[in-house]
């Protein structure tokens, strides 16, 4: 019998629960269940509805079990940057904050009034994003929750240990949160003293790819399993993508595309230069010490938004048929930058988006598929610039770009990355998290050996397309708002 793994994927729009089947010479990815993570306001503070979440992993792990027989192994990854707190019986001291919420407004610059941003990232090597770990934390410092905690976990963590009892912080989602020392793999001491943050909330770190613990018997009964070893995987997504990425060697750049994109290469040692800063590039840690140089990018959320703005205004949207007329409009009539701030929070996008078309004197998109364009479009000319500077910040050549995640499946924008990079783009496998998953579970449990490169040559066979430079953008499938 070939052992099954299940990978617990949880992303910003959706968790999932994966099944693999593993042996030496192939792997077999299936979905056993997905469920929609749907953030929550309350009393004016957005929160992660994560006992939702709960619930639907659990759910999916029973299907998991129904479906194998029985389990090798469970591995969770998920979004990185936000954290619960707990109090000393680990009980869970309310929702924990989505990283969209409007308590980080401001207080980058006043993290860096204390600290300065130079010698921030000289120490962690953490791209400047307004709701990082480290600023929500600094907002957070003086509420009931922070001062009554015993401990504070990332949320990968904070379901590790909801399914083993064991406390720890994984390696590369730590490394995401601007309180790590990127060189040492420790916590970083003296950012905690320079803001007056608390030392004793984060966990000993540790690194992926070793059994963590067990299944508790109450979770192990309610998923009708037996008590199944937890393996510390990649637990930051990307981390997890990279892995899953089909490389056959390193002169590629990634694209990790869903809610966010995060664009960079792999490389052995961290960049923490003036000239990397300036270029806003993170230096998050990753599976078998390698270094995720990387740059994060919008995304798909401005094309997400879009269309929750169009439902809400009562239309149907056939994303299908959007993009098969979005193709056929001429390219880069109106280009923005995804990266701008207004864009970030949830709320009406294409008015926000003629608005910053309008403002810079373009074209003003005024259909759908137009809208949809200048995304897309927007998007393409983003992945441009990031893959070039990062080749220009690290010296290392890049020959392709491989893009994962659920924009793998969107034709029209991997064709439109493939023109703007001048380079062939390889779409898939669009369940990147849930294959670096399995197969650092897999190495862990004895049933792999070798490196990342042995790894990722059991996707070979994962389904991937190859677009090259210079083709016609066609419209191609999109299901990436799940």
């Amino acid at each position: 019998m070939t052992p099954s793994f299940a990978a617990v994927d949880l992303g910003a729009s959706s968790g999932r629960v994966m099944l693999a089947d593993l042996s030496d010479e192939a792997i077999v990815l299936r979905e056993v269940h997905r469920f929609a993570n749907r953030p929550v306001t309350v009393g004016g503070t957005l929160h992660w509805d994560v006992l939702a979440l709960w619930a639907g992993t659990l759910d999916g792990l029973r299907l998991a079990g129904r479906q194998a027989g029985s389990l090798a192994g469970i591995g969770v990854d998920g979004w990185a940057i936000d954290y619960a707190l707990l109090d000393e019986d680990g009980r869970l001291l309310g929702n924990p904050v989505h990283y969209r919420d409007h308590r980080t407004d401001g207080v980058a610059e006043q993290v860096a009034d204390t600290i300065g941003y130079a010698q921030l990232y000289a120490q962690t090597g953490v791209q400047l994003l307004p709701f990082n770990t480290v600023y929500q934390w600094f907002a957070d410092r003086d509420s009931w929750a922070m001062r009554s905690a015993a401990h504070a976990l990332l949320i990968p963590d904070l379901f590790g240990y909801w399914f083993s009892g064991e406390i720890g912080c994984e390696l590369t989602n730590a490394s995401t949160t601007g309180l790590l020392d990127v060189r040492s793999g420790r916590w970083a001491g003296e950012v905690f003293d320079a803001l007056g943050l608390r030392h004793d909330l984060l966990p000993a770190v540790r690194p992926p790819g070793r059994q963590v613990g067990t299944l508790r018997a109450a979770v192990a009964a309610e998923c009708e399993l037996e008590p199944v070893p937890l393996f510390g995987v990649g637990s930051h997504d990307t981390a997890s993508a990279v892995v899953g990425v089909p490389a056959r060697d390193e002169r590629f750049a990634y694209i990790s595309c869903g809610t966010w994109s995060l664009v960079g290469v792999e490389l052995a040692e961290p960049v923490t230069s003036d000239a990397a800063r300036e270029a806003n590039f993170s230096n998050e840690l990753g599976v078998d010490g390698t270094v995720r140089f990387l740059r994060n990018v919008m995304g798909l959320w401005l094309l997400q938004e879009s269309v929750r703005t169009w439902q809400r205004g009562g239309a149907t949207v056939d994303l299908q048929r959007l993009l098969g007329e979005a193709a056929t409009l001429p390219g880069g009539r109106s280009v923005v930058d995804p990266d701008r701030p207004e864009f970030l929070p949830p709320g009406d996008m294409p008015a926000r988006l003629r608005a910053e078309c309008e403002r810079t004197g373009q074209p003003v998109p005024t259909s759908r598929a137009e809208i949809t364009r200048c995304i897309l479009d927007s998007l393409a000319a983003a992945y441009r610039r990031t893959v070039r500077r990062a080749i220009e910040l690290t010296g290392r050549p890049v020959e392709v770009v491989h893009v994962v995640g659920g924009g793998a499946q969107n034709a029209l924008l991997c064709q439109l990355t493939a023109n703007a990079c001048e380079l062939p783009v390889v779409a898939g496998p669009v369940e990147a998290a849930a294959y670096g998953n399995v197969l650092v579970q897999a190495r862990a449990a004895g049933v792999l050996s070798g490196g990342l490169a042995e790894l990722r040559g059991l996707l070979a066979g994962a389904d991937t397309i190859t677009y090259l430079p210079g083709e016609m953008a066609g419209s191609g499938q999109c299901e990436t708002l799940q």
